[in-house]
């Protein structure tokens, strides 16, 4: 009740148009602006849990407007990154810096209103709140809120359903969304703190080929509003269809970094990844 309360008092400081045109209308190019920016920088990211080193010395950049797949077995460290990035987990050593400014160690809402959000692996919503409330309880997380109602938010959470393409479940709980809806309706709340960079956690694990392909294109159209992405995909399903660079991990360690079609020929990842074993020549 205290959280529903909230949501009909929340606002954004001006307007914000999420609204996109239509599928055929959009032409992605994988290629970063000429002029290129750095939006989050890791600097030898470790993380120990006791004695066992989940993440070693783990360095990378993501430049402004990327799709960046995070990719590797399971236990090879991709959600300790996604927590650390997030403010959920503190690394045990190593810095992290968002536009040039170091935000290592800061708690979640802090990051988030920096402009980080993130989706997870399960789906996390509201259950006995509507789709709609939500995407509105993105507000209690992003950038700008205040304690005011105004059309425009309930607009703007409507425009939200539009973009991942559920409008008609509104007025639906969201615990009576199918799998494919509620990954769609995190994606969209996540969309609501209006990130600048926003971590995707499996958010095409158990779709079929047409989900996928749907997935894909909602991708495409989350880019298209000028968010830069990270995405965890341990199955490749997704992220070799949208990722710009690929990152692997295997047990804490960054074996491979780069365009898919060159990671997916290096040898230590099919190793390590696809379970492939040294060829007899």
């Amino acid at each position: 009740m205290i959280i529903i309360f909230l949501i009909q008092l929340i606002g954004f400081k001006e307007p914000y148009d999420y609204r996109i045109s239509d599928f055929s209308s959009i032409n992605v190019s994988k290629n970063v602006d000429k002029h290129i920016v750095k939006l989050l920088q890791l600097q030898a990211i470790t993380k120990k849990f006791n004695d066992f080193n989940a993440l070693n010395k783990i360095d990378f950049s993501i430049n402004q407007g990327e799709i960046v797949g995070l990719v590797g077995p399971n236990g090879a460290g991709k959600t300790t990154l996604f927590n650390i990035i997030s403010g959920r987990l503190k690394p045990s050593s190593g810095n992290i810096r968002f536009e040039g400014k170091k935000i290592t160690g800061l708690k979640p809402h802090r990051i988030c209103r920096l402009g980080i959000s993130r989706t997870f692996q399960s789906s996390r919503p509201f259950i006995k709140m509507t789709a709609l409330n939500n995407i509105l309880a993105g507000h209690l997380f992003g950038k700008g809120f205040h304690l005011r109602t105004r059309p425009e938010d309930v607009q703007m959470a409507r425009q939200l359903m539009e973009v991942v393409g559920i409008p008609h479940k509104a007025e639906t709980l969201a615990e009576d969304l199918t799998l494919s809806e509620k990954r769609r309706l995190d994606l969209a709340r996540a969309l609501a703190t209006r990130p600048k960079l926003l971590l995707l956690d499996e958010v095409a694990a158990g779709f079929s080929p047409v989900l996928v392909k749907q997935a894909v294109q909602l991708i495409h159209r989350v880019r298209e509003r000028g968010v830069t992405l990270l995405i965890i995909d341990h199955f490749l399903t997704l992220s070799l269809k949208v990722s710009d660079r690929l990152l692997v991990l295997d047990h804490g360690e960054k074996i491979a970094e780069g365009p898919p079609n060159q990671v997916m020929k290096n040898r230590e990842v099919g190793r390590a990844y696809l379970g492939l074993q040294h060829q007899k020549t």
